[in-house]
């Protein structure tokens, strides 16, 4: 998942997907799920919320039921982030393909957030690799839904639900060009590594152009200062070869499970 693609006019052909439930036209609402949960602002008498929160546990709990449930069985995968307003033809959505395709070849699933941009673009290599191309889309209020080349998608109404399934059944993040959504991605499964929520979980970024002076920012800025170690920056791997990217990733994930059985495919090492 990246930034929202920019939003168009609404009109009678609004879509929004909310969790499993597909609303169009006059039946999309004014406010998303989250913004409602997140709100703080009083909307009434101020215990309403005894009324009304207990009951949102139920449906975050049924999401992450259903996110576990249709991902259990995936087998190895990858995590890829980037845009949603890259667009086809751009040089990062050609590079979305590649990195899709090949994650394929070496015997992973491609994870995305199921919308357009870069997103589609590594859905699309997996999906045309012959692989297992997921979607996890999210409830936005210029939501597209998934794309047309998602072949097992979930839809979530919280974030924080769905961006649990991008780390649980993840071997690792591949994080092309992006924005803030991107970015969040990024730097949450920095900090899980770096506080060892998580291991042995390589986080690769593709283009040393786009990302340089993210990188060169961290040691200039933040290392100088003291509020990152060393070993904090040598977390992310830098490169523009889609071939080097894959290769990091079954690199760190053979350290973890040296043999395999369902990684079909190999890479040049």
């Amino acid at each position: 998942m990246s930034e929202p693609a920019e939003p168009s006019e609404p009109d009678d052909r609004r879509e929004r997907q909310t969790g499993p439930v597909t609303l169009r036209g006059d039946q999309v609402p004014a406010t998303t799920t989250d913004q409602r949960l997140l709100d703080s602002r009083p909307t009434g008498h101020g215990a309403d919320w005894l009324h009304t929160d207990p009951w949102r546990v139920l449906r975050i709990q049924s999401e992450f039921v259903e996110g576990f449930g249709a991902l259990a069985e995936l087998g190895p995968a990858v995590s890829v982030f980037g845009s949603a307003r890259t667009r086809p033809g751009d040089p990062a959505y050609e590079l979305g393909v590649q990195v899709g395709r090949a994650l394929v070849e070496a015997g992973y699933a491609v994870i995305t957030g199921g919308g357009p941009g870069s997103m589609e673009a590594a859905n699309r290599g997996a999906h045309e690799a012959g692989g297992t191309s997921v979607g996890l889309g999210i409830e936005l209020p210029y939501e597209t839904g998934l794309n047309e080349y998602v072949d097992l998608g979930v839809n979530f109404r919280y974030f924080f639900a769905r961006k649990t399934m991008f780390v649980k059944y993840a071997q690792g993040f591949i994080v092309l060009p992006g924005g803030f959504g991107t970015l969040d991605e990024l730097f949450e499964a920095l900090t899980l590594v770096q506080t060892r929520k998580v291991t042995s979980f390589p986080v690769v970024l593709m283009g040393t152009a786009y990302w340089g002076g993210l990188v060169d920012w961290l040691r200039s800025s933040a290392l100088s200062h003291g509020t990152i170690s060393p070993a904090d920056v040598e977390l992310v791997h830098v490169t523009d070869d889609v071939a080097d990217a894959v290769r990091t990733v079954s690199t760190w994930d053979d350290q973890v499970r040296p043999w395999n059985p369902a990684r079909r495919g190999t890479i040049d090492r």
